[in-house]
């Protein structure tokens, strides 16, 4: 039987992946199918709470292959590979698992609730994680598959629910989760910076956990909610014993999901047309200087099939703006972010610099081929001219100038990617550039 359940959480605290712990200890008494499932969905709709994440478990009688998973209440999880034929009561398991929502829930939440013995059709985890899904539509689909559901406030965490039970992997990633003593909850973490580095250099399959750039954590949420920390990475096993090797305080509970995280699912490719609210692979020519506005925020425009786009580079995507700086009109790029609507911007994740065009930049101004002296301008685009020998020459002295960006991958520090995002690291790919310290503002 599949369980799902969103948006019990808010941008201030809770987290729907504890919620499924007491889930999980709730329902002891069950077996549970396959790892707990953390799905990322669209990261442009307006309305999410922190990483718009929702969670699908499946419970009945296991069978096949059992494995430890975790550690809750001081007792060990497990999950099997398979299950037999024998399902839990849905109506039952909504019963049982509703207090515990009521419980976990922020006041401004609208949770959602799904039970099913079968999964919506793959096509609505599609729709989910990358674009605007209207509840009713998701509703028809619940209805044709005979779920079960539960709402509270408005409900909106149905669409989640139901996108997230939806799920069929391509691609997937793992995350270890581990959670605070209650009694810590909304103090400051405590953890040991020089672990985590360790580990990332000692287990090459995790990601997103230190930014060597700036010698930073990562991996360690700033919110007051029960997560300490959220470990990712390519191979269950290798991300469990990574997680083991990290120094912090004490641990209460920890799970470990599989996840649609660092996969890029949420770029639409090939698109017939761009709308607000949904991410975009772009390929373009560059048509603008880079330009700087209040708040340390880059702009560069493209030239696309969709006509002009504007690319945004955020502050706190820090050294990443600095490729923008570094490209000129005629440069051909290929560009991956969210397209925002106000103001109408992509909001850039990577970029991919495909061919670079030669920049010619003037050393001086052109010399009288009479009396040898230089020449002065005339005006914007009207050449130069000798003053005393009224010689004339259309344009300055000029050179081949350096191209500080080279073609190949840029992506901004793991600090400022977002969950879904694909790290370069997990595409085999290296940025063969780093700009460092060389912007002013």
């Amino acid at each position: 039987m599949y369980i799902a359940v969103d948006d019990t959480d808010s941008r201030t605290g809770n987290c729907t992946t504890y919620l499924l712990t007491e889930i999980i200890r709730e329902l002891s008494d069950t077996d549970i199918i396959g790892n707990p499932r953390l799905v990322r969905l669209n990261p442009a709709v307006p309305w999410k709470t922190r990483g718009n994440g929702a969670l699908m478990m499946c419970v009945g009688t296991g069978a096949g292959e059992r494995k430890r998973i975790g550690v809750i209440g001081g007792k060990d999880v497990h999950c099997y590979a398979d299950a037999s034929e024998r399902e839990p009561d849905a109506t039952e398991l909504i019963e049982r698992i509703a207090p515990i929502i009521e419980r976990n829930r922020s006041d401004d939440s609208d949770p959602g609730l799904v039970v099913s013995a079968k999964r919506p059709s793959a096509s609505l985890y599609r729709e989910g994680v990358s674009k605007i899904v209207e509840k009713a539509y998701v509703m028809k689909e619940l209805e044709r598959i005979g779920a079960k559901t539960l709402e509270m406030g408005c409900g909106r965490g149905i669409i989640g629910a139901a996108c997230a039970m939806a799920w069929e992997p391509s691609d997937s990633t793992y995350e270890v989760l581990a959670y605070r003593e209650k009694g810590r909850w909304g103090t400051v973490r405590e953890y040991d910076p020089m672990s985590i580095k360790e580990m990332d250099t000692m287990f090459p399959g995790t990601f997103n956990s230190w930014e060597e750039r700036s010698q930073k954590v990562t991996m360690i949420p700033s919110t007051p909610c029960p997560v300490l920390f959220g470990l990712r990475g390519d191979d269950e096993t290798e991300t469990m014993n990574a997680a083991m090797h990290l120094r912090t305080e004490r641990i209460d509970r920890w799970v470990t999901f599989l996840t649609n995280q660092g996969t890029d699912d949420h770029i639409i490719r090939n698109a017939s047309a761009i709308t607000e609210n949904s991410s975009y692979e772009i390929e373009g020519t560059v048509c603008s200087y880079a330009r700087h506005i209040r708040g340390g925020h880059t702009l560069m425009d493209i030239d696309t099939a969709y006509g002009i786009v504007t690319c945004a580079a955020y502050e706190p995507s820090k050294e990443f703006r600095m490729l923008f700086d570094n490209l000129i009109p005629g440069d051909v790029i290929c560009v991956l972010g969210e397209m925002r609507d106000q103001p109408r911007t992509l909001n850039t994740e990577k970029v991919k610099v495909i061919t670079l065009s030669e920049k010619i930049v003037k050393t001086s101004n052109p010399a009288c081929v009479k009396c040898g002296k230089r020449m002065q301008s005339v005006g914007k685009d009207k050449g130069y001219r000798c003053k005393e020998c009224h010689t004339r020459s259309k344009g300055p002295v000029t050179e081949k100038g350096t191209r500080w960006a080279i073609p190949g991958w840029y992506e901004p520090p793991a600090s400022a990617r977002r969950h879904l995002s694909k790290p370069l690291k997990r595409m085999n790919e290296e940025q063969k550039v780093e700009f460092v310290n060389c912007r002013t503002e």
